[in-house]
């Protein structure tokens, strides 16, 4: 039982440590942040995941010690770019934005990466089994997310909108009636604050003529 217990706390301690790991370095995360327009907010994100990739091939391209682990970390930020990518363009969807572009752009980059990963799985490498797991799930990621990026714009806005909102009903369900009214008045409040142009003029203040 011992022997097995070991291992087992191993994985355990690897798990938390990788779940503690940020997939983007401090710059690209402010870079995310700086960028609010889904289109190029996707167009970024794509340049992340190619930089993993090709980080991948240089580092599989030499054989040293310890590689693996490097590798292993590698595709992991690499699946959760591709994942981070669903979910700014689904978020864009529920809002009704215009993603033509910024979908075109990820449908034709991860057509080329998913290329690219099988070509490891094809031809593995001697210490392939220590990342053989993260990998094939990098591939599969990869492969969810194109099948989505080919999806008519329409339809998955259409798809997004009612899983949202099946989404939200479930979540009312188990609030009281207070709270629900609260929520409701909140999301109100939002939507008319967003809908007031900006001002720099005070409470109570007309807007002057050119001529006055």
């Amino acid at each position: 039982m011992r022997y097995l217990l070991a291992p087992l706390l191993l994985f355990v301690g690897l798990s938390a440590v990788a779940q503690d790991r940020d997939f983007l370095t401090p710059d690209e995360a402010d870079r995310v942040r700086e960028v609010q327009e889904p289109n190029e907010r996707l167009k970024l994100y794509v340049h992340f995941a190619r930089l993993r990739l090709d980080l991948l091939k240089q580092t599989l391209a030499k054989e040293k010690p310890g590689r693996s682990v490097f590798v292993h970390d590698t595709l992991e930020d690499y699946t959760k770019i591709i994942e981070a990518i669903d979910t700014v363009a689904d978020d864009a969807l529920k809002r009704k934005a215009d993603l033509a572009i910024g979908i075109q752009t990820v449908a034709d980059a991860e057509t080329e990466m998913i290329e690219e990963l099988k070509a490891i799985l094809d031809k593995p490498p001697k210490d392939f089994q220590r990342y053989e797991f993260v990998l094939k799930q990098a591939i599969e990621t990869t492969q969810d997310s194109l099948e989505l990026s080919q999806v008519d714009l329409k339809d998955r806005t259409r798809e997004v909108t009612d899983r949202d909102a099946k989404d939200k009903a479930k979540r009312e369900e188990l609030m009281s009636t207070e709270e629900i009214k609260a929520k409701r008045e909140a999301e109100k409040k939002s939507v008319e604050t967003k809908k007031k142009a900006p001002t720099l003029r005070r409470k109570g203040e007309l807007e002057k003529k050119p001529n006055d």
